[in-house]
C-alpha cells in the first residue's frame, strides 16, 4: 500500500542520543553541536525533506541510555538515531534498537557492534575503539623505534578494546606490552598507577574525558619521561587548552584534526564558529556528527527523502562514499563500520598554546587494520585479559 502523501511530506524525526551530564558531558555536547551545525547549514532540509531533531540526554550510563532510547522510539517515534556516546551505553541498547528496526548511526566504539554482534540496522560513523590504536602502534614501533610499552586506560570496555588493538599490532610488529593498568573512569589521583609505569620505553594511553589532562600533568610532575602515545580521546582538539607544557611531544591518533588543510574542513570550522562563536571547542566529536549529517543527506538523496523502509535505508547508508568531508574521504565496510583517513599528530607549543600538528596520515584505515576480517573475527573481542600478556 502506498504511503499517504501527508506522511511523506511530514518532517523526518531523527533522534540524537548523547551525553549532556556527567564526566563525559563535554564530548556529548560537542556531538550535538556538530549535527546542529550541519542541519542549520541546510536549513533543516535534506533531499527536499524537512528534518526535526530530538535530542535526549543519556546521562552517560547504561540505564539512562536504555530509558532515553525507549522514549525516542516509542514516544517520539523517531525514524533513526544518532548515538549513543559511550561503549557501555551502546551495548545496553543495541538489541532493543535492532528489534525495533531503528537505523542507528552509532558513535560508541564498542568493537562488537560492527564485528561479532553486528546487526543489520547499525552502522558506526565514528571509529571502533581499537581502530585508531593500530596507527598509534604502527607509528610507535616504526617511526619512534619503541619496543617495550606499558598500557594504561580507563577501566571499562572502551579502554580494554583500545589497549587490545594497540597490543595486538605492537606485538605483531615485534614490540612487547609488558604491563596493562586499568584506572576508574573518574580517577582524581593517578599516583598509584603512575608508580607502576616501569621497564618500558613508551606509554600507550587510553583515557577519556578530562582524564588525560589530569594524568599527563601528574605523570610529568612525578618525573616520568617516557613518550606518550594514544588514540582518539587522549588529545582531542577540544581538550588541548587544558594542557600545559607537560603535553609537548604527546602523540595522538585520531580520525579528525583541526589542522586538516582542505576547503571542506575550513567550511565546517567557519560554520560551527558562526553558530557557536569563535571560542567554541571543535574536535572529533563535532566533526563526526557533522559528517553524520552528510551521510544522512547522501542516503536520503537516494530514497527521495524517504525513510519508511529501514532495510533499504541502511543499505543506502552502507553504499555511501564521500570523498570530500571535513574528516577526509569516508566509506563503509560490509559490517557497517566506517573506513577513513587516520591522522597521527604531535602536540606542540605554538604562540603560547599547546596544539596538535599532523605528522603522518594513514588512508583507508579499517576496523580490521590489515588483518583478514574472517580470521580477525575468529578471535575473542578485546578485553581486560585478551590479548594476554606474554610471560
Amino acid at each position: 500500500m502506498p504511503i499517504p502523501a501527508i506522511a511523506q511530506n511530514a518532517p523526518l524525526k531523527i533522534g540524537v542520543l548523547t551525553v549532556k551530564t556527567g564526566f563525559l558531558a563535554a564530548g556529548g555536547i560537542h556531538c550535538e553541536e556538530g549535527i546542529t551545525t550541519f542541519l542549520r547549514d541546510r536549513n533543516y532540509t535534506l533531499a527536499g525533506r524537512k528534518i526535526e531533531m530530538v535530542v535526549a540526554d543519556s546521562g552517560g550510563n547504561p540505564a539512562g541510555a536504555k530509558t532515553k532510547a525507549v522514549e525516542l522510539v516509542e514516544r517520539e517515534k523517531v525514524s533513526m538515531i544518532m548515538g549513543p556516546f559511550a561503549a557501555f551505553e551502546h551495548l545496553a541498547i543495541v538489541d532493543y534498537l535492532a528489534q525495533h528496526k531503528i537505523p542507528t548511526f552509532g558513535y560508541a566504539g564498542a568493537e562488537d557492534v560492527t564485528q561479532r554482534k553486528a546487526n543489520p540496522y547499525v552502522v558506526r560513523t565514528s571509529n571502533s575503539a581499537a581502530q585508531c590504536m593500530y596507527p598509534a602502534a604502527d607509528y610507535a614501533f616504526k617511526e619512534m623505534g619503541k619496543k617495550r610499552a606499558v598500557a594504561l586506560a580507563d577501566d571499562f570496555a572502551f579502554g580494554y578494546e583500545q589497549v587490545g588493538g594497540f597490543q595486538r599490532l605492537f606485538e605483531d610488529l615485534g614490540g612487547r606490552v609488558v604491563k596493562k593498568l586499568w584506572s576508574p573512569g573518574n580517577t582524581p589521583d593517578y599516583t598509584p598507577f603512575i608508580s607502576q609505569v616501569q621497564d618500558c620505553d613508551v606509554l600507550a594511553l587510553g583515557l577519556t574525558g578530562a582524564n588525560p589532562i589530569r594524568f599527563v600533568k601528574q605523570f610529568r610532575e612525578l618525573g616520568f619521561s617516557q613518550p606518550i602515545v594514544g588514540g582518539s580521546t587522549i588529545a582531542d582538539d577540544t581538550i588541548m587548552k587544558g594542557f600545559g607544557d607537560e603535553a609537548v611531544g604527546m602523540i595522538s591518533s585520531i580520525p579528525y584534526s583541526l589542522d586538516i588543510d582542505t576547503p571542506e574542513n575550513k567550511a565546517f570550522l567557519a560554520s560551527i564558529r558562526k553558530y557557536y562563536g569563535n571560542d567554541v571547542a571543535v574536535g572529533l566529536y563535532s566533526a563526526a556528527f557533522y559528517v553524520n549529517g552528510m551521510i544522512l543527506e547522501a542516503a536520503l538523496q537516494k530514497s527521495g527523502g524517504k525513510l519508511d523502509n529501514p532495510d533499504q535505508f541502511i543499505k543506502d547508508v552502507k553504499a555511501v562514499k564521500l570523498e570530500k568531508t571535513p574528516r577526509g574521504p569516508i566509506s563503509f565496510d560490509e559490517y557497517g563500520n566506517i573506513t577513513f583517513t587516520n591522522y597521527v599528530r604531535k602536540a606542540e607549543k605554538v604562540g603560547g598554546k599547546i596544539v596538535n600538528k599532523i605528522v603522518k596520515t594513514y588512508p583507508n584505515t579499517s576496523q580490521f587494520w590489515t588483518y583478514d576480517p574472517k580470521k580477525f573475527l575468529a578471535n575473542p573481542v578485546y578485553s581486560r585479559d585478551y590479548p594476554p600478556l606474554k610471560t
